[in-house]
């Protein structure tokens, strides 16, 4: 009996692992899309139908829902969201809420925008939801294909790991354009540098607002099953355009995947190009680890042609944790003490995105 049962086990697991690795797919292979807020139209796209996990650009949903609420004046931004233990129990990234303290819904939403904090999306969630995040998800679900999202389904208010939890990033890209359409009025919270909360300043970890010219806002995702997700929207020349990432290998590499498919989506709209900054990486490990290692991606000018520069293993220690770079006509003039300056190749590029990793789920 006791091999029977273990056999069964055995073959259950099998099954659950498979069915959960049918629905992990795609590690690695990018899908990615551009679109024209104001048309709808399509400038460029990489698989963009395939079903993949939204991570935390789920929370993109929980505020398109807080701005619908807000606007039909069931909700106020002063109003008390209460936290559960469920919310206070969530995974990192999160605010560290305590089980029966409360919130706004502008702290809230601040907060999903900023942090992409997974007990404040709980918490708005409930409270949007009638006290329950399985009955907030339905209405997320029901809101989506209201919009048009075909091939996507919601199970929290948070993208925390779920294998039933799916979308694509044509999608995402319809989302995108709703909330900069629908409610243009809200759309300002994806622009916002930081938001202090109980004495802390709580910044804003979109690369995006800092790498890109005329970036103005969205939302960064990540689980390890998901890779690492981007929905981007920006504005030049009174053209605006929406973009998605999904499932980069590294945060680098999203960014300047980003940025070369909204540089095509402007170039095809008739925008001339704009030299972009240069985009710094997140340290390999933490600056107080002897050893550290600071590593910068700088893309130069598309206009000019130039190569990225890759900036690599600077050590790091209590007297040089800052680097400093000035932009030169035609490049990038980079100073950084204890580095060497070389063009980047698929190589050294790879070696990058494989060091740069973070365990939480934003």
């Amino acid at each position: 009996m006791r091999k029977w049962v273990g056999l069964l086990a055995g073959v259950a697991l099998t099954t659950f692992a498979s069915q959960r690795a049918a629905h992990a797919q795609y590690a690695g292979q990018i899908s990615s899309i551009v679109m024209d807020a104001k048309t709808g139209a399509v400038l460029s796209q990489t698989d963009p139908d395939l079903r993949r996990y939204p991570a935390s650009l789920t929370k993109l949903m929980t505020l398109y829902m807080a701005f619908s609420a807000l606007r039909a004046g069931t909700i106020t931004l002063d109003q008390a969201v209460p936290v559960s233990i469920h919310a206070a129990t969530m995974e990192p990234s999160k605010l560290g809420l305590v089980p029966g303290t409360r919130l706004t819904v502008e702290q809230a939403m601040l907060a999903l925008v900023t942090k992409s904090a997974n007990d404040a999306a709980c918490a708005l969630g409930e409270f949007l939801g009638g006290g329950s995040e399985p009955q907030f998800a339905a209405m997320m679900t029901q809101q989506a294909r209201a919009l048009g999202m075909n091939n996507t389904t919601f199970r929290n208010a948070s993208g925390l790991p779920d294998p039933d939890q799916m979308t694509t990033a044509r999608d995402l890209a319809i989302l995108a354009r709703h909330i900069v359409t629908d409610f243009p009025e809200d759309y300002h919270y994806f622009s916002v540098a930081a938001f202090r909360f109980h004495g802390r300043m709580i910044p804003n970890h979109n690369p995006m607002l800092k790498a890109y010219v005329g970036a103005d806002g969205m939302k960064t995702g990540y689980t390890q099953e998901a890779g690492r997700n981007l929905v981007t929207s920006a504005i030049r020349n009174d053209v605006r355009l929406v973009g998605v990432v999904m499932g980069a290998s590294s945060n680098p590499q999203r960014t300047l995947v980003m940025a070369d498919q909204l540089d095509r989506g402007f170039d095809a709209e008739g925008v001339a190009p704009v030299a972009r900054p240069l985009v710094l990486a997140s340290n390999v490990v933490p600056a107080h680890r002897r050893g550290g290692r600071v590593i910068m991606l700088a893309a130069a000018s598309a206009r000019h042609g130039h190569a990225p520069l890759e900036v690599a293993e600077a050590p790091l220690s209590r007297h040089t944790r800052h680097v400093r770079a000035t932009p030169v006509s035609g490049g990038h003039h980079v100073r950084l003490i204890g580095a060497k300056v070389h063009p980047a190749t698929a190589t050294t590029t790879k070696h990058v995105h494989r060091a740069h990793s973070t365990r939480n789920h934003t």
